[in-house]
């Protein structure tokens, strides 16, 4: 790891120091007005037949892609983002910006759509989150958006698909 690389990796989890205080549990997304999302039950290996190997990993092992990877990175066209599993949509265009990290960013999720849980993989704790029907590992979330709000819902982009506005959302998967 280079040098400069590990010093910003310091500098920036020292920014964090909230995130020792967010309890295991949704806290970041508005939940009024929303529907209630039916948990899919469907086993690992259905889910390897249907994802590119890449895909699987980061939604079901919780892999990380390279930052920079994903072409999502770049889109700025009006549509809606949906997981790349079952197709629940979970985030808006309208929500995402450029954060600057790597991954896709949005400053918020469709309400109700997705679940968050407390990550120490990293050692210093983390908010991550998954899609709520299918459990598909998204990304992290953290503090340090733009306003108002101040959240980066950072996510991988392979763990997505883009949704134009003028074309129908697929059915949900079952």
């Amino acid at each position: 790891m280079k040098r400069r690389a590990f010093l910003q990796g310091i500098s920036v989890a020292a920014s964090y120091p909230l995130l020792f205080l967010v309890p295991n549990k949704q806290v970041f997304a508005d939940n009024a007005d929303s529907m209630l999302i039916e948990p899919l039950k469907k086993s690992h290996d259905a889910w390897r037949k249907l994802l590119s190997s890449e895909a699987f990993r980061v939604l079901f092992e919780e892999d990380t892609e390279p930052p920079g990877s994903s072409p999502l990175n770049h889109e700025t066209r009006d549509g809606t983002y949906i997981c790349a599993a079952c197709y629940l949509p979970l985030f808006e265009s309208a929500h995402k910006y450029d954060s600057g990290t790597g991954w896709p960013s949005f400053t918020q999720p469709i309400a109700q759509h997705v679940g968050t849980k407390r990550d120490f993989k990293i050692i210093i704790p983390r908010t991550e989150y998954h899609c709520a029907r299918c459990g598909g590992h998204q990304g992290h979330v953290f503090k340090d958006g733009p306003p108002p709000r101040r959240e980066r819902w950072c996510n991988n982009g392979v763990a997505l698909r883009f949704v134009l506005r003028e074309d129908a959302l697929p059915a949900l998967r079952s």
